[in-house]
């Protein structure tokens, strides 16, 4: 366990990258590449959603910004 965190505080970008690298390839080889990019797609999405609401937008100031004239 110390190993552990001595690894990442010594090299912390390095232990995250082969971290993510190591579940990425984890995911595509258990459900495919397509799925996996989708998944990757979606959580990119709502970290979007979640960082606009985060700085105080509104729901609606959202949707004018990403849908086209008189949707809303």
């Amino acid at each position: 366990m110390k190993l552990l965190v001595y690894i990442f505080d010594k090299y912390r970008g390095k232990a995250v990258g082969a971290t993510i690298g190591f579940i990425f390839s984890l995911l595509v080889l258990i459900i495919g590449l397509w799925r996996t990019l989708f998944i990757l797609l979606c959580i990119g999405v709502g970290y979007y959603i979640g960082n606009k609401f985060d700085k105080g937008e509104s729901f609606l100031e959202f949707l004018d910004k990403i849908l086209p004239r008189g949707m809303r």
